[in-house]
């Protein structure tokens, strides 16, 4: 029986937009270089960077109140939010010049202008809005954000949230029209379709059982291809773990030191979705409010505008939710299965610290769909139950370490890359704002990973990315510029949207 096997230069794991920009990056910069992609799915971008698996809000710190915080003095610490947003006009910079390049034929099929507002009820909440709205505005990278607690002037910018109003609370919103829609399952499905052109080698329907150093420092894979159930080994000189929640468990076999001591948590999310056209006509933006008290902070309730398949639809959520998978398509057994030796103190820690969470999270499960609509009446108060239908959206695996701030077993939000030090392995793990920010942490895996091709590589790399290297904030004459050139080449200036 002949038993598969190559040899290969650069391996990448899972078929999501993290594989995907890696890839594209690779062959831009090492065209001579073989490319093997493994997916245990049937095609790209089904897990994570599916569309109706994540908010596709192309995360620029525009509208997300989390990424903004009220310090104990009153003022606002915006540091995060301007890190969030270079890291988006670099994944702008790269979409493009592929557009640019003909690699990419329509953005609209990916990505579309869409207005990015915040909005919040009660006197406090309206202090800090103001607050937020006046440190963001000094900042050239928020230029145009707009404030407003004038209910007339509410009612014309998000008419279905202020229409059967009630409440006396003051009310008040940020608007901001620069912000996009970003379709990151069509997009990665794109980047795919041409790496394929490209000659990588794409195998679909194969699962990654293990993973280990060989004696001459190669690694080796075990790949089942799930079809015909044969088990194939193939190895190569660095490996990229891009397989969403599935990444946590090839780093564990991988053995490298620095993949110990770290542990996920798993949370799912699930999205209430409009039927109705008239409702969906009546709202243009991606609202976002501020989580509850005691809620955690990737629940952030959103009211999203989205363009799939280029038609405008209606998502508010997320409703957060507790599995123990680690991908939608996962084990029951997955969160079990990651307790290894080296991590058992972090989780236990992390468990008894996340108690609250762990309720929290239960309860949403939990909830009925008409406890789902009170939630949404607080944002649409006109909302009917028959014209919503409920979507599960994809596992998220936060991230859990020990930390000096937080100390033992802390939950991590956010996106971190984890490499082996001599480079020749690098594993992508955690949550949002993840895929918005996809093309600058492939570019820190690849500094990570590369350092001896940086240099070389450092003037291809300016030319699809000019800020490179830059801080766009303390350059506003080139954020402008690449403002201008990207709306240019994504076609986001002054388009009026499909309506379906």
């Amino acid at each position: 029986m002949s038993h598969r096997e190559t040899k290969t230069d650069v391996i990448l794991i899972g078929a999501g937009i993290m594989s995907a920009t890696l890839g594209t990056l690779l062959k831009e910069l090492v065209p001579e270089w073989k490319i093997t992609v493994f997916e245990k799915l049937s095609s790209a971008g089904e897990e994570s960077s599916n569309e109706w698996n994540n908010a596709g809000t192309g995360h620029a710190a525009l509208c997300e109140l989390n990424y903004t915080v009220e310090k104990p003095d009153g003022t606002v610490d915006i540091s995060k939010a301007i890190n969030i947003n270079e890291q988006f006009q670099v994944s702008m910079q790269f979409w493009s010049y592929l557009v640019k390049s003909k690699l990419i034929k329509n953005p609209q099929d990916f990505i579309m202008p869409l207005p990015h507002m915040s909005m919040v009820e009660g006197q406090q909440n309206v202090t800090f809005l103001k607050k937020r709205f006046e440190a963001l505005s000094k900042n050239p990278l928020f230029q145009g954000m707009e404030f407003s607690d004038n209910p007339e002037k509410l009612k014309e910018w998000i008419p279905l949230i202020m229409n059967g109003r009630t409440s006396n609370e003051p009310i008040a919103a940020t608007k901001i029209d620069s912000g996009t829609d970003v379709n990151f399952g069509a997009l990665t499905r794109i980047l795919f379709d041409h790496l394929q052109s490209k000659t990588v080698d794409i195998n679909y329907k194969h699962s990654v059982n293990d993973i280990k150093r060989t004696n001459d420092g190669l690694w080796e894979l075990k790949v089942r291809n799930i079809e015909s159930g044969e088990v194939e080994r193939h190895t190569a000189k660095f490996v990229f773990i891009g397989g969403g929640g599935g990444s946590l468990h090839l780093l564990q076999k991988s053995g490298i030191p620095e993949g110990k001591h770290i542990g996920g948590f798993p949370v799912s999310g699930i999205f209430m979705v409009c039927n109705n056209p008239n409702v969906i006509a009546e709202h243009h933006g991606k609202v976002y409010g501020k989580a509850k008290v005691g809620a955690p902070p990737m629940s952030v309730p959103h009211l999203d505008t989205r363009f799939i398949d280029n038609k405008k639809s209606l998502l508010f959520g997320p409703f957060a939710g507790f599995s123990p998978k680690f991908l939608k398509t996962g084990s029951m057994f997955d969160l079990i299965t990651s307790v290894k030796p080296d991590n058992l103190l972090t989780m236990l820690s992390a468990g008894v610290k996340s108690m609250s969470l762990t309720k929290y999270l239960i309860q949403q499960v939990m909830l009925s769909k008409e406890k789902r609509m009170e939630e949404l009446r607080e944002f649409i108060p006109n909302a009917k139950s028959e014209d919503w239908d409920l979507v599960v959206a994809g596992q998220r695996v936060q991230v859990i370490k020990d930390t000096e701030a937080g100390g033992k077993g802390t939950l991590q939000f956010g996106t971190e890359v984890v490499s082996g030090a001599d480079g020749s392995i690098a594993a992508l793990l955690g949550a949002s704002p993840g895929a918005s920010t996809a093309v600058h942490v492939m570019l820190e895996v690849m500094r990570k990973c590369f350092p001896d091709h940086m240099d070389e590589w450092e003037p291809k790399i300016k030319e699809m990315i000019p800020s490179y290297g830059l801080s766009l904030m303390g350059n506003p004459d080139l954020l402008n510029n690449i403002h201008i050139s990207t709306a240019q080449e994504l076609e986001l200036s002054e388009k009026k949207p499909i309506v379906s």
